[in-house]
């Protein structure tokens, strides 16, 4: 299972990029691969708010429909569109191609609750 050390994730199985005010969200590798095969992605709406923890989309595979949860709080400035036709690139390249969304950080934004590296894969080991 590849868990970048670059990166920060939440124990619902997001993980997050955050360059300057802004974080970049997806699934985790872990997470793609107990769905299987994506083949739909309910993106959230460029502009909308979002609180940690709260559902702002969903990933719908051959086996099951999972929602996505907020790793952190702001506005969604940016979706990954080329989803909506490639659902796929979640499971093919989920820390890349794969992305979700882009959030403008709130001011007050926390990110302590983020676990790093080692932490997740702690948290999803067999």
């Amino acid at each position: 299972m590849n868990i970048p050390d670059d990166l920060r994730y939440s124990a619902e199985h997001e993980w997050v990029r955050v360059e300057g005010t802004r974080a970049r969200i997806g699934i985790t590798d872990y997470a793609q691969d107990a769905l299987g095969d994506i083949v739909f992605v309910d993106l959230p709406s460029v502009g909308s708010a979002v609180e940690v923890g709260g559902q702002f989309g969903e990933v719908e595979s051959t086996k099951s429909v999972s929602e996505i949860y907020a790793p952190v709080s702001g506005t969604v400035a940016a979706v990954n569109d080329a989803l909506t036709s490639n659902p796929e690139r979640i499971n093919q390249d989920p820390y890349g191609e794969g992305w979700i969304c882009e959030v403008e950080l709130a001011s007050d934004a926390d990110l302590s609750g983020l676990l790093d590296a080692a932490a997740y894969g702690d948290l999803t080991a067999d």
